[in-house]
């Protein structure tokens, strides 16, 4: 029961991470409310609460935590998971794609900490989590939105764990590196080949490994860590 009596708020829990995310933290003690724009199609296990919440709109954002703290009086955890993933090298990226993958995986963790900052600022400590990817730390060809967002999460985790350290509010990003969810199945086979066979242990990670890693950050064991990057790859960034 590492997070007995803790409120968390787990953003793009509908499947893959964020459903093992917000499974183990009930597990652990939570009041998890899990957040998507579909709801999973086994439903969440007993304890989970189920919102809707569209990541790109500041106003589906506040009154999402607003209406945690009318009913919960406080917001502990949030877990900032909600991103889509494409593959365009710069020279074929358009504008429309660019702003969708921004929106999503940069803007959307944006909102998400102004919201859990004024939720956590003089009512008690907090852990923010952001979701980024190995490709928030080192370079890869093509994917070019998607680099650029992720490696945005890095660095915003880092400049809110500064912001906030006073106020007790704890600011970190996790960093996986291919993980077996429904979105890396519905890539190319041949894409998700490579990718693993760059991996030192020549396997793909499972949401419950990424899970683990999002569990220490929220708990009271990770007190002293801050604006720092949880890598979870397979030792990937390691070569």
């Amino acid at each position: 029961m590492r997070l007995q009596g803790k409120i968390a708020l787990v953003i793009g829990a509908a499947s893959g991470i964020g459903y093992a995310v917000a499974e183990l933290f009930a597990r652990e003690g939570s009041t998890v409310i899990a957040s998507d724009i579909t709801t999973p199609a086994q439903g969440y296990p007993a304890g989970i609460e189920a919102a809707e919440l569209d990541v790109t709109s500041e106003d589906a954002w506040a009154q999402i935590v607003s209406g945690i703290i009318a009913k919960h009086s406080r917001l502990d955890v949030l877990v900032n998971n909600a991103g889509i993933i494409a593959y365009e090298p710069l020279h074929e990226l358009e504008v429309k794609a660019w702003d969708r993958m921004i929106a999503v995986d940069q803007t959307g963790v944006f909102l998400g900490m102004c919201e859990a900052a004024r939720a956590m600022r003089g009512r008690n400590p907090g852990s923010i989590i952001n979701i980024s990817s190995i490709w928030g730390n080192a370079g890869v060809a093509g994917a070019h939105s998607y680099q650029a967002a992720k490696g945005a999460v890095r660095n915003m985790s880092k400049n809110a764990a500064l912001t906030y350290v006073g106020a007790g509010i704890r600011v970190n990003s996790l960093h996986p590196g291919f993980i077996h969810t429904p979105l890396t199945d519905a890539q190319a086979p041949d894409l998700n080949t490579v990718v693993i066979a760059s991996t030192p242990m020549k396997r793909g990670g499972t949401p419950m490994e990424i899970a683990y890693g999002a569990l220490y950050l929220a708990s009271d064991e990770s007190s002293f860590v801050t604006g720092t990057e949880l890598v979870i790859d397979g030792g990937y960034l390691a070569q």
